[in-house]
C-alpha cells in the first residue's frame, strides 16, 4: 500500500495550525508573554542582557532568538545585548570535559551573568539538566528566569519566574510554538524599547 506523503504533510501543518490555534485563545498566556517582554524591554533599558540556552532544536532557537536581539527583528534600531549560551565551542566543550555536560550553562550564567540579566530556557520536556541547573544558579544569583516549555512544564514549571508552556507534548510542535512566541517577545520588546507606528 501506497503511502499519501501529501496527507501526512496536511496532517502535521493542521496540527501545528491547532496547537497555534490553542496559543492565540489562552488569554493567561498572552499576560506572560507581555510580562515577559515588559521585563526584557526593562532589563535591556538599563544596560543588562538577555541569556537563552537550550539543547538541540531549542539551543538553534536560542541562537536564532538571541539574533533577532542582536541584529534586528521587524526594522532598523540599535542592537540590544543577548547572548545564547550555545555557541562557544572551546566554552562548551571545557564545561563538558571537566564539570559534565549538565553544568554546561549554569557555569557560564555564574561566569558572565549579573542582577538585572534575564535568562530564558528552552525545552520541550521542561526537564533538561542543564537547564534546570542553569535556572537554580540564576535564581541564586537573583536573576529573572524565564522557561518556555512543553504541555507540562517539567521540573521548569516550578523553577522560572515565568513558565511558557505550549500545550502540546509533541516535540515538532513545541518548538514550532516557541520560535513563534520568541518571535513575538522580540517584537513587543523592539517596539517598547524603540516604538514605531
Amino acid at each position: 500500500m501506497e503511502v499519501d506523503l501529501t496527507q501526512i504533510a496536511k496532517l502535521w501543518l493542521s496540527t501545528s495550525i491547532a496547537v497555534k490555534q490553542s496559543l492565540l485563545e489562552d488569554h493567561h498566556l498572552f499576560e506572560q508573554i507581555i510580562f515577559v517582554s515588559k521585563t526584557c524591554a526593562e532589563s535591556c533599558n538599563a544596560g543588562h542582557k538577555i541569556l537563552f540556552a537550550g539543547n538541540g532544536g531549542s539551543a538553534a532557537d536560542a541562537q536564532h532568538l538571541a539574533g533577532e536581539f542582536v541584529s534586528r527583528f521587524n526594522y532598523d534600531r540599535p542592537g540590544l545585548s543577548a547572548f545564547a549560551l550555545t555557541v562557544d565551542t572551546s566554552v562548551i566543550t571545557a564545561i563538558g570535559n571537566d564539570y559534565g555536560y549538565e553544568r554546561l550553562f549554569e557555569r557560564q550564567i555564574q561566569a558572565n551573568a549579573k542582577k538585572g540579566d534575564i535568562f530564558i530556557g528552552l525545552s520541550t520536556s521542561g526537564n533538561s539538566s542543564n537547564i534546570i541547573n542553569a535556572l537554580h544558579q540564576a535564581k541564586s544569583m537573583g536573576i529573572f528566569t524565564v522557561g518556555f516549555t512543553g504541555k507540562s512544564g517539567g521540573q521548569m514549571n516550578d523553577l522560572c519566574d515565568v513558565c511558557v508552556k505550549v500545550p502540546s507534548n509533541e516535540t515538532p510542535r513545541i518548538q514550532e510554538c516557541h520560535i513563534t512566541l520568541g518571535h513575538i517577545v522580540c517584537g513587543l520588546v523592539e517596539q517598547l524599547i524603540f516604538p514605531k507606528k
